[in-house]
C-alpha cells in the first residue's frame, strides 16, 4: 500500500527490489536457497505524487491506454486505480525480436490523508497520462489571520 505521506527510504528500497523481481521475472534465488523460476512479469504504471497548498496530484504514466481502459475510485479512504493494458495482437509476416514492455491489468491503491476531500476529486486523460486531482478540505488549507493593533 502506498501513502501521500513521508518519504521512508526502506520502502523505497523494498519497491525497488520488488521492480527488479519483476524485471527479472522471478523472486532472487539467492536468497533462503530458493531456484529460480520463471514467471510472467507484472505491469505497473508509474506514479508521481505531488502536493501544493490546494490539492495533492496523482499522474499515472498509463501509454497506449484509452480512458476506457482505467477506472478510478475514490472508497474509505483509499484511492484506487486499475485498468488493463492488452498485448499487441499478432500480425501476419510480423516477428517479434525482443518483448520488453509488459501487458495486462494492474491496480494501485494509495491511502489519503485525512485533509482530502473525496466527494470532489477529480481524474483526467491526456496523452498516456492520468491526472487525478485530490483537493483539500478548506479547513486543512493554510489561512492566513489578520492581527489587530489596540
Amino acid at each position: 500500500m502506498n501513502t501521500l505521506t513521508s518519504w521512508n527510504p526502506l520502502r523505497d528500497l523494498s519497491h525497488l527490489e520488488n521492480r527488479l523481481e519483476r524485471l527479472w521475472g522471478s523472486r532472487f534465488p539467492w536468497r533462503n536457497g530458493e531456484k529460480e523460476t520463471m514467471t510472467v512479469t507484472e505491469w505497473t504504471p508509474l506514479v508521481d505524487i505531488s502536493e501544493d497548498i490546494n490539492e495533492y496530484l496523482v499522474k499515472a504514466e498509463l501509454p497506449e491506454l484509452n480512458k476506457q481502459d482505467v477506472k478510478v475510485s475514490v472508497e474509505n479512504g483509499e484511492l484506487t486505480i486499475s485498468g488493463e493494458r492488452k498485448a499487441q495482437k499478432e500480425e501476419k509476416g510480423k516477428k517479434f525480436h525482443r518483448i520488453e514492455r509488459s501487458y495486462g491489468s494492474f491496480v494501485r491503491s494509495f491511502t489519503l490523508p485525512e485533509t482530502v476531500s473525496a466527494n470532489k476529486v477529480t481524474a483526467e486523460f491526456k496523452e498516456g497520462v492520468l491526472s487525478v486531482h485530490l483537493p483539500k478540505d478548506e479547513q486543512a488549507k493554510p489561512r492566513t489571520i489578520e492581527v489587530k493593533v489596540q
